[in-house]
C-alpha cells in the first residue's frame, strides 16, 4: 500500500534530499539503503522487473515520440511517410541498445540512454543553411516518391555523419579521463543556461503544433497539469497477488506513474469522438485517421541497420554544428550522474564511472547516428525522476527496460502507432516537456548566490543574448562572408546554436569574472560530485564490471587507464608527464 509518507519519500529523493541526514537520525549510507526498495545491486523477481521495466519504457517513449515530429518537417518528409515509423523504431532499437551497454558496462548506473532533443536545436541550425533548406512546396509536391525520398535522405545521411563524428569528442572526452581536468569549468553557471536554452529555443516548434486547435493542446497540457501536480497522491485501488496472503487490494499511484500516459490516452480518445461526429472537417490536423495509412504501410518486423538510409557524408559545418549538442548533452549528465546515485542507494560515483559513462555516452551517439536516428544519446531526466518516485533503482530492471526497447524497435507497426497521435495533442505535451527542460537547467542555480549581482548578471546575460543572435542569424543566413564558403558555413551553424552560444558565454563569464567559491556555487556543487579515483576493492563494488574483475585487478597496467574500476587517480597524466621528461 502506498500512502502519503512514502510519497513524501520519493519526492524528497527527486529533490536529492536525503530527509534522514537532515534529522541526523541516521548516517548517509545507512539512510541510502534505507530510502529505496529495491537497491542498485537488489534483484527484484524477473515477474516484477518485466512490469517496473515497462513502467520506464512508457516513462521514455513520451520524449523519444517528441523527436521526429520536430525533425522530420526538417527533413522535408512527407506526414504520410512511413518511413517516419521506421525512424522511431530506429530511435528506440538503439536506446535499447545503449541504455543495456552503460548500465552494465558503462557507469553501472540505472539510467536510461536515447535520443534528446539537445541534439534538434544544432540539427535545425544545420538544415536551416542555404545547401539544406526543403525546396519550395510546389517544387516537393511535384516530385515522385524516389525524389522526394531522395530529398530527406540526403539530409539524413548529412545529419548521421555529423553526429557520428562529433560524437567522438565526448568518447575522448571520457574514455580518456579529460572530464577530471575539466569538471572545475562545468560549473552551475555553466549548466543552467546550457540546459535552459534547449529547451526555450524550441518554443516556436510547439506553438506551431498547439496552434492547428488550441483546445485540444489547452486539454492536453490542462489534463497533464491536474494529473502529474494535484493528482499524485491520490491513489487507485488494485488487485495484487502475494505468495503468503494471496490476492488482495493496493493503492497503486497511477496518476503519479503514468501522468502523460492517460493524458496521451484521454486526449486521443476526444480526438477521436469528435472525428467520428464530424466536428472536425476531413484533413484537420487533430483527426485521428489522418495518417493511418501509415500503420498500414509499416512492417510488421523490421530490424534497423547502420547506414540504412545510405552512407553517411560528413562536413565542418555539420560536425562542429553538432558539438554543440555534444556538449550540452555531457554537461548534462554530469549532473545527473550524482543525483541518480543517491536515488538507487549507491554511494557518488567515483571518477573512473564518470570518465566511462561519458564515454559509453560518445559511444552510443556515434552508433545512432551511423543506425541514421538522426539524433544522438544522452542519459533521460524523466527515468531519473521515476526512480525517486518509484524507490526502485535497481539495475537489473533497466536491463530489462531495454530488451523491451530492441523489441519494439523490431517491431515495425508498435512504432507506427505513435506516429498517427494528433498534432495538436503533441503540440500540449510539447508546451510542458520543453518547459520542464528549461526548468531544470535554471534548478542549477539552486547552488550559486542568487542575491549576488555578479552572479544576477551572468545569468542574464548567457540567457538573453544567446536569443537574440540566434533570432537574427536565422534570419540573416547569408549575413557571413569570410571569403571562404566553408567557413562561412561553419560560423553560421555556431552563431546559430543557441545551447552552445549560451553555454560559452556563461563558462566564460563565471571564470573570468572574480567572485569566491560559495558566491559561485562551487563548494555547494562539489558536495554533488566524488572526483576521488580509489580502486576497486576485492569485495566487489558498484560500479565494477559483472564479468572479469579478479583479471582486471590483477593486470597492473589497468591502473593506468581513466575508465578502469582500478584506476588511480593521476596515474595516467603522470604517464605522459615522464615520457616528456
Amino acid at each position: 500500500m502506498v500512502n502519503n509518507n512514502v510519497i513524501q519519500i520519493g519526492l524528497d529523493a527527486v529533490r536529492g534530499v536525503c530527509v534522514n541526514d537532515v534529522r541526523g537520525e541516521q548516517k548517509p549510507e545507512e539512510a541510502r539503503k534505507g530510502n529505496v526498495t529495491y537497491g542498485i545491486d537488489d534483484t527484484p523477481p524477473w515477474y516484477l522487473c518485466i512490469f517496473m521495466a515497462l513502467q520506464h519504457y512508457l516513462t521514455m517513449i513520451g520524449a523519444i515520440v517528441a523527436i521526429p515530429f520536430i525533425l522530420c518537417p526538417a527533413l522535408c518528409m512527407e506526414e504520410t511517410d512511413p518511413d517516419r515509423s521506421n525512424i522511431i523504431s530506429t530511435m528506440i532499437f538503439v536506446t535499447g541498445l545503449i541504455t543495456w551497454l552503460q548500465a552494465t558496462f558503462g557507469c553501472r548506473l540505472p539510467i536510461v540512454q536515447g535520443g534528446t532533443i539537445s541534439f534538434l536545436v544544432p540539427t535545425l541550425a544545420i538544415l536551416n543553411l542555404p545547401a539544406w533548406k526543403c525546396p519550395e512546396e510546389e517544387i516537393l509536391v511535384a516530385m515522385s516518391t524516389e525524389e522526394r525520398r531522395q530529398v530527406w535522405t540526403s539530409r539524413m545521411c548529412e545529419l548521421s555523419g555529423a553526429i557520428a563524428v562529433a560524437a567522438l569528442f565526448q568518447l575522448f572526452l571520457g574514455y580518456f579521463g579529460v572530464i577530471g581536468s575539466l569538471l572545475r569549468f562545468v560549473t552551475p553557471l555553466t549548466i543552467a543556461p546550457t540546459v535552459a536554452l534547449v529547451g526555450l529555443t524550441l518554443f516556436d516548434h510547439a506553438a506551431e503544433a498547439a496552434s492547428q486547435q488550441w483546445g485540444i493542446a489547452a486539454g492536453t497540457f490542462i489534463l497533464l497539469t491536474i494529473f502529474s501536480q494535484c493528482m499524485t497522491n491520490v491513489n487507485i485501488p488494485t488487485l495484487s497477488y502475494n505468495r503468503d496472503s494471496g490476492c488482495t487490494v493496493a493503492w497503486f499511484p497511477l496518476f503519479k506513474l503514468f501522468p502523460v500516459l492517460l493524458t496521451i490516452i484521454i486526449m486521443w480518445a476526444v480526438c477521436g469522438i469528435l472525428t467520428v461526429t464530424g466536428v472536425f472537417p476531413p484533413e484537420h490536423p487533430a483527426r485521428t485517421d489522418l495518417k493511418v495509412n501509415i500503420i498500414e504501410d509499416a512492417p510488421w518486423f523490421r530490424i534497423p541497420y547502420p547506414g540504412q538510409w545510405g552512407a553517411p557524408t560528413v562536413s565542418v559545418a555539420g560536425v562542429l554544428g553538432m558539438l554543440a549538442g555534444v556538449l550540452a548533452c555531457t554537461v548534462e549528465s554530469i549532473s545527473y550522474y550524482p543525483t541518480t546515485a543517491r536515488m538507487c542507494g549507491a554511494p557518488p560515483p567515483p571518477l573512473h564511472a564518470i570518465n566511462r559513462g561519458l564515454g559509453t555516452e560518445g559511444l552510443g551517439t556515434a552508433l545512432a547516428g551511423l543506425w541514421g536516428s538522426g539524433n544522438g544519446t544522452n542519459t533521460f531526466g524523466e527515468n531519473v525522476g521515476a526512480i525517486g518516485v518509484t524507490k526502485v533503482g535497481s539495475r537489473r530492471v533497466v536491463q530489462f527496460a531495454a530488451g523491451l526497447m530492441v523489441l519494439q524497435g523490431v517491431v515495425g507497426k508498435l512504432g507506427a502507432v505513435f506516429i498517427i497521435i494528433p498534432q495538436p495533442v503533441v503540440g500540449g505535451l510539447f508546451c510542458v516537456m520543453f518547459g520542464m527542460i528549461s526548468a531544470f537547467g535554471l534548478s542549477a542555480l539552486q547552488y550559486v548566490d542568487l542575491n549576488s549581482s555578479r552572479n544576477l548578471y551572468i545569468i542574464g546575460f548567457s540567457l538573453f543574448f544567446p536569443l537574440v543572435l540566434t533570432r537574427w542569424m536565422a534570419a540573416h543566413s547569408g549575413v557571413i562572408h569570410t571569403g571562404l564558403e566553408a567557413l562561412d558555413a561553419v560560423l553560421q551553424v555556431l552563431l546559430s546554436t543557441s545551447i552552445l552560444v549560451g553555454g560559452a558565454v556563461g563558462c566564460l563569464l563565471d571564470n573570468v569574472i572574480p567572485g569566491t567559491d560559495e558566491e559561485r556555487g562551487l563548494a555547494a556543487w562539489a558536495k554533488e560530485m566524488s572526483l576521488e579515483a580509489a580502486g576497486a576493492s576485492d569485495d566487489g563494488d558498484t560500479y565494477d564490471f559483472p564479468i572479469g574483475m579478479s583479471l582486471i585487478r590483477r593486470w597492473k597496467w589497468t591502473y593506468y587507464l581513466p575508465f578502469m574500476p582500478t584506476y588511480e587517480k593521476g596515474k595516467f597524466t603522470a604517464l605522459f608527464i615522464k615520457k616528456k621528461l
